[in-house]
């Protein structure tokens, strides 16, 4: 991965985190972070 895509990928993610905030007051933003948790909690499970 080069530089460029670094830094344009980590934009990205921080313009949809902004957009989260913006229009849907971190909704988005925590449903997937509930959802990374349960993936977590799952993959624990195998291990």
């Amino acid at each position: 991965m080069t530089n460029k895509i670094a830094i344009g990928l980590g934009l990205m993610i921080a313009f949809a985190l902004i957009l989260d905030y913006a229009l849907q007051d971190w909704e988005g933003s925590i449903f997937v972070a509930q959802k990374l948790a349960d993936l977590i909690e799952w993959m624990a499970f195998w291990r």
